[in-house]
């Protein structure tokens, strides 16, 4: 008896199923990726308040389906990292077997702590520059032809906006974290006019699971660009607004005047005059994005490295290496001495809180959806 291979049922899923099941769901985290994806070019999307998701632009057939769709496109479900079995496609595709329950922060082969040596970088960037380091380290040596990262709107240092980065220069001027939602794929369509054709994309867990799913699900040319994934670590982002309605209405902190910030158990704000000044996070919460609510993932488990500056170290990233591309990553630039790690073990507060806030993230996932991302010990 020859053994007979299951037949893979069809994929006809399309923006009508993606508008209903993810978009007015509430699992649409607004990471961009249909827009990205569609051939036709009939998404739209605002870093607005009220905005960060896409829509429908075509006036045929409303917000809620489309003439594409109806004959047969179905790029935009392919492409979204929250659509049905998403979870389970990227860890196939990654990975060859579905995560156990007990890798709550995802599967991973190493966790370290690492930071730039190059003290420039090493002081331009997050937690000791790691991530700056190694898109430097991976455009100098041909693994890709840009990156995709969040950098700030020309007449606002704290409005993020999407960014293509090419050079060492331009990679430093976008470094530093801002907490407020940057959609770093949109920057795909500037990264590829500029003759692009391998991408390393730094985003936030939900834009990250776009790239594998995106592979997994065979949406062709958009998703074979990406050669190099970098997750951020990320329990929740905020809407543009908590500048003007919390940090300057409540603290006197005008966003002109920031400097840096970063969270540390509490919103940490250095001023351009020298202050340092601390918010509780628990009255930033109003302002979260309406995207994270439901969002299961806090460790960027779909990168091929993942990063936080979370723990007792400020100028160390925790650093989560995935996939043979991470670890291949990481080895050469050990190799090439731009960077220093230490074992994950020597913060294990920071491993601990780790977990914690995974376990927390996946807590989130509505038993509405597939069960996958809500699996725990």
């Amino acid at each position: 008896m020859t053994d007979v291979k299951p037949v893979r049922e069809r994929w006809t899923a399309q923006w009508a199923e993606l508008f209903d099941e993810v978009v007015t769901s509430g699992l649409c985290t607004g990471c961009a990726a249909c827009v990205v994806a569609c051939p036709h070019d009939v998404l739209g999307y605002t870093h607005e308040t009220g905005g960060y998701r896409p829509f429908h632009l075509e006036d045929e057939l409303g917000p809620s389906d489309c003439t594409h769709g109806q004959k047969g496109c179905t790029s935009c479900t392919r492409a979204c990292p929250r659509f049905r079995l998403w979870e389970t496609d990227a860890d196939q595709f990654l990975f060859g077997r579905d995560r156990e329950p007990a890798e709550v922060a995802g599967v991973s082969s190493d966790v370290v702590l690492a930071r730039a040596t190059d003290p420039r970088v090493h002081a331009a960037g997050q937690d000791g520059g790691l991530v700056s380091a190694i898109l430097i380290w991976a455009l100098e040596n041909g693994m890709v032809d840009a990156a995709l990262v969040s950098g700030t709107d020309p007449a606002d240092t704290w409005k993020a906006a999407p960014a293509v980065a090419t050079t060492a220069e331009q990679v430093l001027a976008t470094a530093g974290s801002r907490y407020t939602y940057s959609a770093n794929t949109l920057a795909y369509a500037d990264a590829v006019a500029g003759g692009a054709e391998k991408l390393a994309l730094v985003g936030m867990s939900c834009q990250t699971s776009a790239v594998p799913v995106m592979k997994a699900r065979k949406i062709g040319k958009v998703g074979r660009r990406f050669e190099l994934n970098i997750g951020l670590l990320c329990s929740k982002s905020f809407d543009d607004a908590i500048f003007e309605e919390l940090f300057e209405a409540k603290y006197g902190l005008a966003r002109e005047d920031i400097q840096k910030t970063n969270i540390k158990g509490v919103f940490q704000i250095w001023m351009r005059d020298g202050s340092y000044h601390e918010v509780p996070l628990k009255e930033c919460h109003a302002w979260t994005r309406p995207g994270c609510n439901l969002c299961p993932d806090f460790a960027a488990e779909h990168a091929d490295i993942s990063t936080g500056g979370i723990g007792a170290f400020n100028d160390w990233t925790l650093t989560i290496v995935r996939t043979e591309r991470g670890r291949e990553v990481m080895a050469g630039m050990l190799a090439a001495g731009l960077i220093e790690t230490r074992p994950g073990d020597d913060d294990p507060g920071a491993i601990e809180l780790l977990h914690k806030l995974a376990a927390r993230s996946r807590k989130r996932w509505p038993e509405t959806a597939v069960e996958a991302p809500r699996r725990l010990p």
